[in-house]
């Protein structure tokens, strides 16, 4: 007969779920959407697998323990407009450092940093408060998507024009045939490649 201790080791253990089972589940649930935005893109749409909770919570424990097992001594956590910024807070929230967004332009207050980049979609100017980052912080760059790494690139420049140093970066899903991973010179982690 087990003591009601061991019955709760036991317990807890039949419950865990490995990070694989947990990167399946999610990848299970993100929708895919041919022709979108345009003819010829297939779009790998997050929104699909935030609809369910238990997906939610499995991403969110997949974010921080990256951030913890590669880049330990991050101090902010950058997210790119607009699905970065669901990342960004939350795992900067749970590592207790900040976060900072960046933004098209337009889009933010005050003294700001921008850099010309060309996305997938197009050009666009990314934007960031010109205090965001203090000099010599070491950052992490968050994004739901690495396509061509127009933006991840772009990121990168306004990090560095911030005196921050971008130790790496992080994103949900990777678009592997559009070879956006060769256009940067740092390290990228990603959870889920196509």
């Amino acid at each position: 007969m087990c003591s009601r201790r061991q019955t709760e080791v036991v317990d807890s253990c039949k419950m865990s779920t490995s990070n694989e089972e947990k990167l399946d589940y999610i990848k299970s649930k993100i929708g895919t959407f041919p022709d979108f935005p345009k003819k010829g893109i297939v779009f790998r749409d997050i929104f699909s697998a935030l609809n369910d909770p238990t997906a939610c919570k499995y991403l969110k424990e997949l974010l921080v323990h990256h951030i913890k097992e590669y880049y330990p001594d991050a101090e902010v956590i950058v997210g790119l407009e607009s699905r970065g910024f669901l990342f960004n807070f939350l795992i900067a929230a749970e590592l207790g450092i900040g976060c900072a967004p960046v933004r098209k332009k337009g889009k933010l207050p005050g003294d700001l940093i921008s850099v010309d980049y060309e996305s997938e979609y197009g050009k666009d100017t990314f934007e960031m408060q010109a205090n965001a980052i203090q000099s010599g912080q070491k950052v992490v760059i968050v994004d739901d998507l690495l396509a061509t790494g127009g933006s991840l690139k772009a990121a990168a420049e306004l990090v560095r024009k911030a005196g921050g140093v971008v130790i790496g970066s992080l994103v949900v899903l990777e678009l592997e045939d559009l070879h956006g991973r060769d256009k940067l010179n740092y390290d990228v982690h990603t959870l889920i490649k196509f």
